[in-house]
């Protein structure tokens, strides 16, 4: 049986938690005075339908049906879930509640998306005190997983497992307190900013790159305690609140309410973050720690975004250093095998020999200057065909070359023989890959640039001595 979700307030946050249920199978109903709801909804959701499944390795379930209603009883009316997103004034979502409550049936979950006020004070004057909890998301909410919940225990409890069914990440706060959590660290932070720019110590963009390029990595994959555990070396949580903690009394920032650091919270906080991370020795989690970040700055060069694009244009600069003798072989690649490029078998999976061959080519295209300006013109190469050849294998770690052969260059064909080799020079794979010259806007063959076919040449003919690889 399909589950009902009420959405009323269909702004950025409340768009964000119909997508969320719309893509894991829930029909939504949505009130938003806003004449423009409903495209604004749907902007969202078109977001979120490009973005949310391409976190899954599996199909999502078939999507709900989304429909604008006209009144909140129309929204809530059989509803399993609801979620008030409306404006941060509480007398405002006073009146919703009570319009909610007087609607909705008494079982089902009605949670707010308010990122300041307390349970007691969102169920001030309510029907059905118990029924109102704070669940506070993060944006966009159809991809980050947090969501803060705070309220009556079997309330929350329920609201747990249903948050957990459409893979988000509950977090049950144990006392109420205003920001809940996680906002209170982020006003921190931001409080913190505004100090630094109005004293004209940095701007906003060195804010940013302060965090993205540095400690907002740690924290995306560590956290706050686990990132300062590591920081602590063998000796642990305690060494580094011995080391570190008086620092809290130095004037380093305009946040100076700071608890002290008893004996009592010492041995609290060690605890903990035995409990949290004492099953890994400090190695196997700077191992870990490693890997995760080298995964997600990897991830963030696809994008050529933030750490990202600083990786790209090292890149760039350590290539463009090169300068290839062609009387040689042609090494169009040499790396390292990432860790994200290995499977569960602990050796690199074959669609990244895909990716090699690719990054191959593309090498050889820039060499004879087929390079992104020539892309961009409208044209390229496309590859036609391929056959791969596995002979050995590549764990993470493991420094290879792909060794490039051309076969043939005439006119607009191309074809390539390459040769990947570990560091002890073995042949672990090859491919025999065929291109074609292509008019990217008739994406039809075609004859290459007069430059391009001229470098083709004289680097086949700078070949012409070197032995034949075996193409078997």
């Amino acid at each position: 049986m399909t589950k009902t979700a009420a959405i009323i307030g269909g702004g950025v946050i409340g768009g964000g938690w119909a997508a969320r249920f719309a893509l894991s199978g829930w029909d939504v109903a949505i009130f938003d005075p806003d004449p423009e709801a409903e495209r604004k909804i749907s902007e969202v959701m078109a977001n979120a339908r490009r973005s949310l499944p391409a976190l899954s390795e599996v199909a999502l379930p078939p999507e709900g049906q989304v429909k604008i209603v006209p009144t909140i009883a129309d929204a809530v009316a059989g509803a399993d879930w609801i979620q008030e997103s409306a404006p941060e004034r509480l007398e405002m979502k006073h009146k919703i509640f009570n319009e909610i409550q007087t609607h909705c049936h008494k079982d089902a979950l009605i949670g707010s998306s308010t990122s300041g006020f307390k349970p007691s004070e969102l169920q001030q004057g309510a029907r059905h005190p118990s029924q109102i909890f704070v669940a506070h998301p993060f944006n966009p909410v159809y991809l980050l997983p947090l969501i803060e919940l705070v309220g009556d225990v079997a309330t929350t409890t329920r609201a747990h497992a249903v948050l957990a069914e459409l893979g988000m990440k509950p977090l049950k706060v144990r006392k109420e307190i205003d920001a809940h959590v996680a906002d209170r660290f982020l006003e921190a932070v931001w409080r913190e900013a505004l100090w630094l720019i109005k004293d004209g110590i940095a701007t906003t963009e060195e804010i940013d790159d302060a965090i993205r390029f540095g400690f907002g990595l740690r924290w995306g994959q560590m956290g706050l305690f686990e990132t300062y555990r590591i920081a602590g070396g063998e000796a642990g949580m305690a060494h580094f609140i011995e080391q570190f903690g008086p620092c809290l009394q130095w004037p380093w920032t305009k946040l100076m309410d700071v608890p002290e650091l008893t004996d009592e919270l010492v041995q609290m906080i060690a605890s903990q973050s035995d409990a949290q991370s004492g099953a890994h020795t400090i190695r196997e989690l700077e191992r870990i720690r490693d890997d995760n970040l080298v995964s997600m700055m990897r991830s963030l060069k696809g994008r050529d975004w933030g750490a990202g694009a600083l990786l790209n244009s090292h890149d760039a600069r350590l290539e463009a250093n090169a300068d290839p003798d062609f009387t040689k072989p042609i090494i169009s690649v040499a790396r390292a095998i990432p860790i994200d490029w290995t499977d569960y078998n602990g050796h690199m999976n074959e669609s990244r020999y895909g990716q090699l061959w690719s990054d191959a080519a593309d090498a050889l295209m820039r060499m004879i200057g087929a390079d992104a300006a020539y892309v961009k013109s409208g044209f390229s190469y496309f590859t036609a065909d391929t056959h791969t050849k596995f002979r050995n294998e590549c764990h993470a770690g493991d420094n290879v070359t792909v060794v490039t052969t051309i076969l043939e260059g005439a006119g607009k064909k191309l074809r390539l023989f390459h040769e990947l080799k570990n560091a002890d020079g073995d042949v672990v794979a090859t491919c025999n890959q065929f291109l074609l010259h292509v008019s990217l806007e008739t994406r039809k063959s075609c004859d290459p640039a007069p430059h391009v076919s001229d470098k083709l040449t004289s680097i086949i003919a700078a070949q012409a001595a070197l032995p034949k690889p075996e193409l078997s």
